[in-house]
């Protein structure tokens, strides 16, 4: 049975990979294809469709958050497993081959996964506030021996207005060292490293195609040991980055027209969903909008005239349209709000920025009701934004409490977004194989190139790949 890497390189379209000499060669030596990703094309919806075959009605992320209604809270980045509905590619595998083995390394919902080594970024939070990188690994002794080796996983260049190769870089690092050591019949590793400029500067930037440069270096080696070792390596994206330089603030256009409350806490504002009859949950170019009633037609005709007229929103989709995109889970949105090309939505419900909540200036992308790509920016409009981040972190040192508020409130400043489906092959997600022999499951795919291996295809190309006659 041949050893498979499932590398995700998120954003690898094909305006990117000019730009990567080593991944083209891995290509060059097995085959390529567009990849037809979903809706909405975000990372954990795209990832878990990839890991189970499933759409998002089935396996329920229809996002990288959604409304828990059971708790009367919006949780965005939840990291638990079983949030995911569905057999998972490596359990399928086990029915056919009880010892097969598996690792992920930072695929997300990893904490309580069942793969049999797991690593994934898990902050310390210390009991008088403050915030420490570390990492969740099993089995645990696995933790000391990257920690030792490679330091501590790099939280803060994971994300945030600091984020850089160098988390890309310790993830295939901590790839290699568990390619050698446990030999896993399936590694996965996810390297984040075209997100942070394509999203600040635009796809087209020449700050993105130094990114792409940058990243195909770093992934050389672990290519290299792939290659050495016998490991097929396939290269998986969950969506192109278009450019994107029109937001839409549609919470604050639900408040106005007195559809969504907040509450008061220290004079800072706060979104109230327990008693908002309408508010979005906003998640780079698509929005679950949540109904205080979700039984009231006449509330439901009125939010969607209203979502209709706003610029900048191409689609409002309720229960029957979603079902044509399988994103008709329980969890989605009353209504789902897809955004024009060009255009993404905030999470913005303050009307006057004296009043926003203190997260809105940090990077805290767990109490934020929505994805915030702002997170990416110092506040260029404060020259002191750097210094005092770096204040704040001899705080950190010295064992001090601290509130890292560098994060701008303008939003003007992203260049980039996904989300929605594709436009054009420039944006389109690709897969990449080094085998030479083209599976069966996509050879009509591949060698017309007039087609697109599904996101869903994914869990029984692996399988396939590796010669397991699993029906998935």
């Amino acid at each position: 049975m041949k050893p498979v890497l499932l590398l995700d390189v998120v954003g690898l379209t094909s305006t990117a990979l000019a730009h990567m000499p080593r991944l083209r060669q891995l290509a060059a030596s097995g085959w390529q294809s567009e990849l037809a990703t979903v809706l909405p094309a975000v990372t954990c919806s795209v990832q878990a469709t990839m890991t189970t075959g499933l759409s998002p009605s089935q396996h329920g992320i229809v996002g990288n958050g959604w409304y828990f209604r059971e708790l009367g809270d919006v949780y965005l980045w939840r990291q638990h497993a079983r949030l995911v509905e569905g057999e998972k590619l490596w359990e399928a595998a086990r029915r056919a081959r009880r010892e097969y083995s598996s690792a992920n390394v930072c695929w997300w919902y990893a904490m309580g996964m069942s793969t049999d080594v797991t690593v994934t970024p898990r902050p310390i939070y210390h009991a008088d506030g403050r915030k420490s990188p570390d990492a969740y690994v099993r089995p645990p002794a696995l933790h000391d021996d990257l920690v030792g080796r490679f330091g501590e996983f790099p939280l803060f260049t994971y994300w945030g207005p600091t984020a850089d190769i160098s988390s890309s870089r310790w993830i295939v690092d901590a790839t290699r060292h568990v390619l050698r050591t446990h030999a896993p019949d399936l590694t996965m590793a996810y390297v984040p490293h075209l997100d942070y400029d394509l999203q600040r500067f635009g796809p087209t930037s020449p700050q993105a195609d130094a990114a792409a440069a940058e990243l195909d270096a770093t992934l050389a080696p672990l290519l290299d040991d792939a290659a050495n070792q016998g490991v097929t390596v396939l290269v998986v994206s969950e969506y192109g980055i278009a450019d994107a330089d029109r937001p839409v603030h549609l919470n604050r256009i639900l408040r106005r027209e007195g559809l969504l409350e907040v509450y008061v806490q220290d004079g800072k504002e706060q979104l109230d969903p327990w008693t908002s009859r309408a508010f979005a949950v906003a998640d780079h170019q698509v929005a679950h909008v949540y109904l205080g009633d979700q039984h009231d037609p006449a509330l439901q005709r009125r939010v969607t005239d209203l979502l209709r007229g706003i610029p900048g929103v191409d689609e409002v989709l309720d229960r029957e349209a979603q079902a044509r995109y399988g994103l008709d889970h329980e969890r989605s949105g009353d209504l789902v709000v897809v955004a024009e090309p060009g255009a993404w939505f905030t999470y913005y419900f303050w009307l006057d920025d004296a009043r926003a909540p203190e997260y809105a200036r940090g990077v805290d992308i767990h109490r934020k009701p929505g994805y915030d790509p702002a997170e990416l920016f110092f506040d260029p409009a404060d020259k002191l934004a750097k210094a005092k981040a770096g204040l704040n972190l001899v705080k950190k040192k010295v064992g001090l409490r601290y509130a890292m508020s560098t994060v701008p409130l303008d939003a003007s400043y992203v260049k980039g977004s996904h989300g929605r489906l594709p436009d054009s092959s420039a944006d389109t997600p690709l897969v990449l194989c080094s085998d030479g022999e083209v599976p069966a499951s996509v050879a009509g795919v591949v060698e017309s190139g007039s087609g697109q291996v599904p996101a869903a295809a994914i869990k029984g190309l692996v399988l396939e790949l590796q010669g397991l006659g699993v029906r998935v």
